[in-house]
């Protein structure tokens, strides 16, 4: 049972009786409420992914559900890491816990072949494009950071002729229950994902896992690589990097113990060779159905007669070559990259791939946000959120100051109120997130906010001056200071005024809460 689907067709089955459920967080506990299912007697839990499933905002929710099982049960937790608050839970309802690691940490597959490409930041989507060209029958994993890059890659590959689609967490139960179809059945050749929607992938096949961007954190890496290669067959993990990113690639060489192979990316009259070699095996071991097409050969002989053996190779070699041919025709080397930095647009992906030094560029408009590092965020994660919720590219972003249960970023000014309204009723981690714009620094005061993330002013505390918002509220309404206590009869706090830091104010409730979360990371 899961959100996105009918809930009646769900209880209609759980009624007709059901030993085990499997279950996301949120439908179980609203099936709990309208007493469809009762944990009273369970004597299995599982919580599979419970690494991700706390980051993902649950950890309430898995509380919840666990304070109304029994005291005498069988707890099982799988976790592909072992953070603080899943021992937390391990503590709380567990019995003598103990813990069973299969293999070593970071452990690669042997049957993996580490691979990488190194190329300038703007030509990132075209190698990709070059790669897919010249793999034969790839069947693979395409892994973005955001999702906003994973839809624009999707969509450009589609746009360019490619059989691909997009796996994030925008999608709708629906959507995504259709992509996995389609991926699963083969009938789509490349899957273009973030890593929080690709964990669990479990598909046979996959040929390549490709990595458009590293990830910051080496298990993200090893769960990536880890979707190819699976059943004892061959995979291949290719890793599309710029300059910058080589250091990355040394320290996942340190972790894996493994080398990764420096490969060239092919030249286009390569991709033209490959592309007609691989169409004439396939002429060749094409079965042909004699009794079928033999009452067609004579028209097709009549037609054909003029011409020599040669010329119809000729022809036949061009439907496919003339194609591959025309694109590729003076394609450049995209090996070569004489460049530390890139300021040129790639029009063809559709959007400026500039990579800049943050630190070093001049400074627009400073924002305070109301997350950071007790959130679980890194520097690369609150950069992606920004790029996500704000619908800018990160060139936009100057310089991210994390702290601890705050942060700073830098915009330039021209998508300051782009961003303002994108993150209005965003939750990370189940906090309300707010924004606000900062003014210079004052003497023993931490920085003076001058304008919030939508909207209305309210009067602040002692020593500094505090702003309120009007919040979405989960049924679409909006909010105002005061608190309002929800469906559930529980308070939401954090989308008014805020907590001030060095600057006095206060701590104001948000606005009601119900109906389903529209906007949650």
């Amino acid at each position: 049972v899961y959100g996105g689907a009918s809930i009646s067709d769900q209880i209609r089955k759980i009624k007709r009786g059901a030993q085990i459920i499997v279950a996301t967080p949120g439908r179980l506990i609203d099936l709990i409420e309208r007493r469809v299912v009762s944990l009273g007697t369970i004597k299995y839990v599982v919580l599979d992914e419970a690494d991700e499933m706390l980051n993902m905002g649950f950890k309430d929710a898995i509380d919840e559900i666990l304070s109304g099982t029994p005291d005498e049960k069988n707890v099982w937790l799988f976790s592909a890491t072992m953070p603080r608050e899943v021992r937390e839970i391990s503590k709380n309802y567990m019995n003598n816990p103990q813990e069973l690691t299969m293999g070593e940490r970071n452990q690669g597959n042997e049957n993996i072949d580490h691979q990488y490409i190194v190329v300038d930041e703007r030509d990132k989507y075209q190698a990709l494009k070059r790669m897919v060209d010249y793999t034969t029958d790839i069947f693979g994993v395409i892994f973005c950071r955001t999702k906003i890059d994973t839809q624009r890659v999707a969509e450009s590959l589609m746009k360019d002729g490619y059989n691909a689609d997009a796996l994030h967490g925008d999608l709708t139960q629906m959507q995504r229950d259709r992509v996995m179809k389609s991926f699963k059945n083969k009938t789509l050749q490349m899957l273009v994902a973030t890593d929080v929607a690709a964990r669990g992938i479990d598909v046979t096949g996959i040929t390549h896992v490709i990595h458009m961007n590293m990830p910051d954190e080496m298990e993200y890496y090893t769960h990536r690589s880890g979707r190819t290669a699976r059943a004892g067959k061959k995979g291949i993990s290719l890793a599309i990097v710029s300059k910058k990113e080589m250091g990355k690639i040394s320290q996942i060489e340190k972790a894996l113990k493994r080398r990764f192979t420096k490969i060239m990316i092919p030249t286009g009259d390569e991709v033209c060779q490959r592309k007609i070699m691989e169409l004439t095996r396939k002429m060749r071991n094409v079965e042909v159905n004699e009794e079928e097409i033999d009452s067609f050969l004579p028209e097709v002989y009549h037609e054909l007669i003029d011409l020599s053996k040669e010329d119809i190779i000729k022809r036949f070699a061009s439907i496919e070559f003339n194609r591959f041919l025309a694109y590729y025709r003076d394609a450049r080397d995209l090996n070569k990259s004489d460049r530390t930095k890139s300021f040129v647009s790639d029009d063809r992906y559709g959007r400026d791939d500039r990579d800049r030094d943050r630190d070093s560029r001049p400074s627009g408009d400073r924002v305070f946000i109301n997350i950071g590092r007790m959130d679980g965020l890194e520097t690369g994660d609150l950069l992606g959120l920004i790029c996500d919720y704000g619908e800018i590219d990160k060139g936009k972003i100057g310089k991210i100051d994390l702290k601890g249960a705050f942060s700073f970023f830098e915009l330039e000014k021209d998508v300051t109120e782009q961003v303002m309204k994108g993150f209005e009723g965003v939750e990370v981690r189940g906090r309300k997130v707010r924004l606000e714009m900062t003014g210079e620094r004052r003497e023993g005061g931490g920085e003076r906010r001058e304008r919030s993330g939508g909207g209305e002013r309210s009067g602040g505390g002692e020593g500094g001056v505090g702003y309120q918002r009007k919040r979405r509220s989960f049924d679409g309404g909006s909010g105002s200071g005061e608190g309002k206590v929800g469906s559930e009869g529980k308070r939401s706090y954090g989308g008014g005024g805020g907590r001030s830091y060095g600057g006095g104010g206060g701590r104001s409730s948000g606005g009601a809460s119900g109906g389903e979360r529209k906007k949650r990371w």
